[in-house]
């Protein structure tokens, strides 16, 4: 196995040579610190587009600094790693005294922030791996007709779904929930939604899911504590069922010796360097967020992946404190929530084993609702009663939210314009109760179905850089050379009714494999062996 310290020698032997040969070379034209510390590329954050771009880099050969604001989450045999919803601590939040939902625990470094915007509450991950720690791995792609009712023609689906999405499909291993799983009680809520969408007539399949299913069945027959069997899921897989990216791509990213990842890592502010590339200045903090230190990195190529808050912040500050003066007007708009809403149904008479109860990964397609395409994935909420059933709706909005930046605060805040009256506001909401409107109505069940449906929570935020606007439709940032976008925020609000996490990272498989043969490889040939070239490109 290769070890993280022989990853780091590697790593810093290479730097060291980049950075005598770039100060010798370019000495007389760039205002580099002497505190500087320098790295031919660096990429903030770690979650898919910044773990896609950064195996890929050092697949290259390119001496990649990874900046992430929270901690790594190593998986222990004790099964002890995060936090449960049974019993929540600190682990379960980012820098909060209580979590998403209210419970009240120790501020520390966790894994997932809630973040209360204008208009619009708004979740993220934090930790070595980003969204992927917290997501529920649905491995989710749009089909061609909904892409292109987010995406312009000037991105080509069927590239992506003839190289970049199974691409990111075998790194990820991600399969439906096998019918032995699939047939036990713990999944009486998933076959309970299959059957519905049956006797209702809608189109529904299985998703992939970014799971490891021989765990879960070891949870099954008792030789693993069970988490993913019994709803536990947003803060964590204790029993290292979930595939995320600290386990593949990051890990084969530092395997390459050209990657570092420093872990809690807040990155502050960015600033062009005329002449060379970029400043990124960070707080490195401790697990209780305090700063312990002040450090500036300088690199020639800048990527983007602080998720779509996070990268979106970081833009519209740079531009509103003119240290990246040169972004264009739409820098912080076209954001959007997906379409998100959460709906819990209740009075069914059939069992859904509550509170012992996992994610089948199941959904409803209907793309044909008079209102507007809509999918319904059902989900698992660990303390659901008995007769529930929890699931996410997804569709298209149209509505946009905008981020701004607060002088007198030095904050960027995001604002969703709320209003009941407005009917692009109401359209998807619309179209989503109209298909739980069939689903219930076409199930006969002796007791009344009531629905409750939330919009007001969001775990899918995209936007704020958008392909074709901020961005050209390869994540170059207009205005800037070497800097790149290829997390969420390019993402134009939505991704077709899906789970966004799949067509990020099949976009930045897409992006950087562009941006490295056009921008990196080509500007240092020598620095890339022909093996690193093929690898790349395969």
């Amino acid at each position: 196995m290769f070890h993280q310290s022989q990853g780091r020698r590697r790593f810093l032997q290479n730097a060291a040579i980049f950075s005598t040969g770039l100060m010798a070379s370019l000495l007389s034209d760039r205002p580099i610190h002497a505190s500087d510390e320098s790295v031919e590329a660096i990429v903030i954050g770690s979650g898919f587009g910044g773990a896609v771009a950064a195996l890929r880099l050092g697949q290259a050969g390119i001496n990649t600094l990874v900046l992430e604001r929270g901690r790594r989450w190593p998986i222990t045999p004790e099964q002890n790693t995060f936090a449960t919803y049974r019993k929540p601590d600190g682990r379960a939040a980012w820098l909060s005294s209580t979590t998403f939902d209210g419970v009240p625990i120790d501020v520390y470094t966790g894994v997932l922030e809630r973040k209360d915007e204008n208009g619009i509450t708004v979740l993220c991950g934090a930790g070595v791996g980003g969204g992927s720690l917290v997501y529920n791995g649905a491995t989710y792609q749009p089909p061609r007709q909904l892409f292109y009712k987010v995406f312009p023609r000037d991105i080509n689906y069927d590239e992506l779904d003839r190289v970049y999405y199974p691409r990111v499909l075998s790194m990820l291993k991600a399969s439906p929930i096998p019918q032995d799983i699939l047939n036990t009680s713990y999944y009486d809520s998933t076959r309970l939604f299959l059957k519905q969408a049956t006797i209702a007539g809608l189109p529904h399949r299985l998703v992939d899911a970014a799971l490891d299913w021989d765990i879960i069945r070891q949870q099954i027959q008792g030789t693993k504590i069970p988490d993913a069997i019994i709803g536990e899921n947003w803060y964590g897989l204790n029993s290292g069922a979930k595939n995320s990216l600290d386990r593949n791509y990051l890990a084969q990213a530092e395997q390459t010796g050209h990657v570092n990842i420093l872990p809690l890592h807040l990155v502050t502010a960015i600033t062009e360097v005329p002449r060379f590339g970029y400043r990124v200045s960070v707080n490195e903090i401790n697990e209780f967020g305090e700063v312990v230190a002040t450090k500036t990195f300088t690199s020639r190529y800048l990527f983007l992946a602080a998720g779509s808050i996070g990268t979106s912040a970081l833009l519209v500050k740079a531009k509103a404190t003119d240290t990246l003066p040169r972004l264009n007007e739409y820098v912080g708009l076209g954001w959007g929530g997906n379409g998100d809403s959460i709906a819990l149904r209740s009075g069914f008479s059939e069992p859904t084993n509550p509170g012992q109860e996992g994610d089948g990964f199941a959904t409803v397609q209907h793309f044909d609702n008079p209102l507007g395409p809509i999918s319904i994935l059902h989900g698992t909420q660990w303390n659901a009663p008995e007769g529930t059933l929890i699931s996410l709706g997804m569709g298209i909005p149209t509505l946009k939210g905008k981020f701004n930046y607060d002088a007198t605060t030095g904050l960027v805040k995001l604002t969703w314009p709320v209003n009941s009256n407005h009917p692009k506001d109401t359209k998807v909401l619309q179209a989503t109760e109209y298909t739980y409107k069939l689903l219930n109505q076409k199930y006969q069940d002796k007791n009344p179905i009531t629905v409750t449906l939330d919009a007001s929570v969001i775990g899918h935020p995209l936007g704020g850089a958008v392909l074709g606007l901020a961005c050209d439709f390869y994540g170059r940032v207009m205005g800037y050379r070497g800097l790149y976008v290829v997390d969420g925020a390019m993402i134009p609000g939505s991704t077709g009714c899906t789970n966004p996490s799949f067509t990020i990272a099949a976009l930045a498989e897409r992006n950087i494999e562009r941006i490295l043969r056009d921008d990196i490889v080509t500007r240092y040939p020598s620095s890339v062996t022909l093996r690193d070239k093929q690898v790349v490109n395969k």
